[in-house]
């Protein structure tokens, strides 16, 4: 099999993980995709292959080399983004792109000048879906990296490497995918996400990230008696998001710029709420955003009345640089491996976040990937085809590498 027949494979089946439900996996549906992946795990000789209860597959592939080398990671995840819809997926292929407007199907075209960056893709070959679904490149084109690597290492038992750790895991489009990780059960001493877009792209960190929920409280009365008696919750929450910096949104920011983001409103004339989330690579300056929000809290009791607003903060994730600056080696590894690939490679701070920036602070240093795919979360995604390809080949070179730097 392919790695593109792989990701074709895994595409088809639906795993959308969901935000709503509070159970572990977040949907019964991602165990369909985890018992695929432990038979042919299996058959690629992972004896030790299973899903836990929770949805997380492990397996474990034995060092071929006599010397003592640390066991290195490997780490996808197996759902795909709430934010569109991942069933009934439709993945085709396109030989030899053109350069030009995609049709892909159900009255859905993706121009050109709305990603001018694709016609840097000319010649190459894409999977891309038909228009009414996500494609499922994040990230079940890691997992076809990451088991395409594992078939090559069973054809080819020549090829060097440590012990192998290989886990896919449930729910990381609802920050969800590293809370209950096993650790212990993983078993190696440093992992690699493979879950960016360019296979070129390296990312040894990402946003500090937090949230708020903001809820206002009004008094209700008839407008007509309403003259220094009505407290109107909805208009006070307009007038707080109104008091926050249209610059420090997340369609005027860019690279390492933090932004406070809107992501829901609801309310009446006695009850409001809004629900933000914070996002810096700066701890400081995300801690400023909250310090802002909380003095915007207090001019609107100030306005309308103590108790009007109530304001919770929480902290979501961390910067994984901090963790990983203490073992540089991680990095180090992946970034040989790159060159000796001829990748010409480059740093890319996530906005967002990933599993291994939460394994980083649990003890697993875990800096992040790409396997070719872009364009996530909505029906323009797509995969490259021959990234996809160079990706395994990553896999595959930083477990030689991680050989040849314990000599």
């Amino acid at each position: 099999m392919t790695v593109a027949e792989r990701l074709i494979r895994y595409c088809k089946v639906w795993t959308t993980s969901d935000p709503e439900s509070h159970t572990h996996p977040s949907s019964m549906r991602e165990f369909d995709l985890a018992k695929i992946l432990v038979e042919e795990l299996k058959a690629l000789g992972i004896a030790d292959a299973h899903v836990d209860e929770h949805c997380y597959v492990y397996g474990h592939l034995d060092s071929n080399v006599v010397k003592d080398v640390p066991t290195v990671g490997f780490i996808a995840h197996m759902d795909t983004a709430p934010d569109y819809s991942g069933k009934d997926v439709k993945p085709r292929i396109i030989e030899n792109f053109d350069g030009k407007d995609i049709d892909l199907g159900n009255g859905v075209v993706m121009k050109m000048d709305s990603f001018p960056y694709m016609r840097d893709l000319k010649g190459k070959t894409l999977i891309v879906t038909d228009g009414t679904t996500l494609l499922g490149a994040d990230d079940k084109a890691g997992i076809a990296a990451i088991m395409d690597a594992l078939e090559y290492w069973k054809d080819h038992p020549e090829a060097e490497h440590g012990r192998i750790a290989v886990a896919f895991t449930p729910d990381e489009e609802i920050g969800e995918g590293a809370d209950l990780f096993d650790l212990k059960e993983f078993g190696a001493a440093f992992a690699y996400t493979v879950d960016g877009d360019s296979v070129r792209g390296f990312s040894d960190e990402n946003f500090n990230a937090g949230s708020a929920d903001v809820k206002f409280t009004g008094f209700a009365i008839h407008p007509g008696d309403a003259k220094n008696k009505l407290i109107n919750a909805a208009a006070a929450a307009a007038k707080f998001q109104s008091l926050l910096p249209e610059a420090l949104t997340p369609e005027h920011t860019e690279g390492k710029e933090g932004f406070i983001s809107l992501r829901s409103m609801s309310g009446d004339v006695e009850h409001a709420q809004l629900s933000y989330i914070l996002r810096d690579h700066d701890a400081g300056k995300l801690q400023k955003m909250m310090d802002l929000m909380a003095k915007d809290a207090e001019w609107i009791n100030a306005f309308y009345g103590e108790g009007t607003c109530e304001i919770t903060f929480a902290k979501q994730y961390r910067n994984m640089k901090e963790i990983l600056d203490q073992h540089p080696q991680v990095s180090r590894i992946a970034w040989e491996a790159m060159n000796d690939l001829g990748l010409d490679p480059y740093k890319e701070p996530i906005r967002g976040g990933t599993d291994g920036a939460t394994l980083s602070y649990q003890g697993l240093p875990c800096p992040n990937l790409g396997a070719g795919g872009n364009n996530f979360h909505g029906r323009y995604e797509y995969c490259v085809v021959e990234e996809l390809e160079t990706a395994s080949k990553l896999v595959r070179r930083i477990a030689q590498r991680t050989v040849e730097d314990s000599l």
